[in-house]
This record gives structure tokens, sequence and C-alpha cells, in this order.
């Protein structure tokens, strides 16, 4: 008797504590997220260098509105730095913006460990392109691109209020360059983002 109302009192402080979502309710989190390409195909120029693009460690924020206790609709926002390289040698550089949208499901809201899957939409923003090395003072440019995304993550209560996260994301995400104004090929860029950080809900 005494092991059961030990076992109810625990689950009941456990659950006063849980910063679980409910529908209606704003998510917003704060991440480090490492931003690791994945290169693939390549065309023209860029496969005849053999050109790849290095990691990126960042800050982002993130806003997930809870349509139902299960579903919610979460925003992205954060933007890294890459460089391109050929034979070790940095040959450009580009700044991304990678604005991500998923739809997700969250398979236990009330409970203190939720664990959640996206799917959704990308749309990729590449600004301030510099060409560098053997190439300094040409015109870079890269074209913007859609593609989907894939999430997995899972949010850990901390308090009644905030909570630890874990995220991974797959983005569908290309490289169209062009130097100096002709095409110089295509590069499938694929990154996977990892994500650790801290959330509340309002």
């Amino acid at each position: 008797m005494k092991k059961t109302c030990a076992v109810i009192a625990l689950a009941t402080a456990f659950s006063a504590t849980a910063a679980q979502a409910a529908a209606g309710d704003v998510l917003v989190r704060v991440r480090a997220i490492m931003v690791a390409p994945n290169e693939g195909s390549r065309t023209g120029a860029l496969s005849t260098l053999g050109a790849k693009v290095n990691d990126d460690v960042v800050p982002e924020v993130d806003f997930t509105y809870m349509l139902t206790n299960n579903i919610g609709a979460e925003l992205i926002a954060g933007t890294s730095m890459h460089k391109i390289s050929s034979g070790g040698a940095t040959i450009g550089k580009t700044y991304v913006l990678p604005p991500t949208l998923t739809l997700q499901y969250h398979l236990a809201p009330e409970a203190a460990i939720r664990p959640y899957i996206g799917v959704g939409l990308n749309y990729t923003i590449f600004y301030s392109e510099k060409s560098k090395g053997p190439i300094d003072g040409s015109d870079l440019a890269l074209k913007d691109s859609f593609g989907f995304a894939g999430q997995i993550g899972v949010d850990i209560d901390l308090t009644k209020k905030f909570f630890l996260n874990l995220d991974l994301k797959y983005i569908d995400m290309k490289a169209k360059a062009k130097l100096n104004g002709a095409g110089i090929g295509k590069m499938d860029l694929n990154p996977l983002v990892i994500g650790i950080g801290f959330g509340t809900r309002f």
C-alpha cells in the first residue's frame, strides 16, 4: 500500500511539472545547429572541380504552433555561412537562409518525453556570394531553390515551462551556380541539420 501511494504521489508530482503542449499553444525553441551538407551529384565545372561545401555551426530560433494536441506547424529561422572548396583550396563562399516549414505529429503530447516527426517544404536563399582564391574577382552567383524537408525530434521536460530539445532535419537543397553570368553546373547539397537547445511554451 505504501509503495502504491508513493508511486501515485510521484506520478502526480511529475505530471505537475510537465511542459506539454496543447492545441493553441506556441512552442519557442532556441537551438545550436550544425548544418552539414552532403554533396551529391555535380554537373559541369562543379563536377570537374570536385567542389565541396563545409559544415557550419550557428544559432537558430524556431516557432511551433499547435493546431491540435498532436499536430503542430513549425517554422525555423537561421542562417549559415559555407565555404566552397576544390582540391583543398577555397574558391568561394556563400550565406544560406533556408526558411523551412514542417507539419509535425507529436506522438505523446501529455508525456514528459515527447517525440515528434515532421515533413514539409524548404526554400533556400543564397546571398552575399563571393569568389575566392583562383577565381577571386569573378562574379559568383547561386540560384535559390525549393525542396522538401524531413524531421525527427524530441522535447524533454526540465520544469513546468522549459524543456530540452533534440532535433534532426534532412533538407533537399540544390545549388545552381553561375560565374560571370555563365552557368558552371549544379550541385546537390542536401544537408543534415543537427540541433540541440531549449524551449518554452506560451
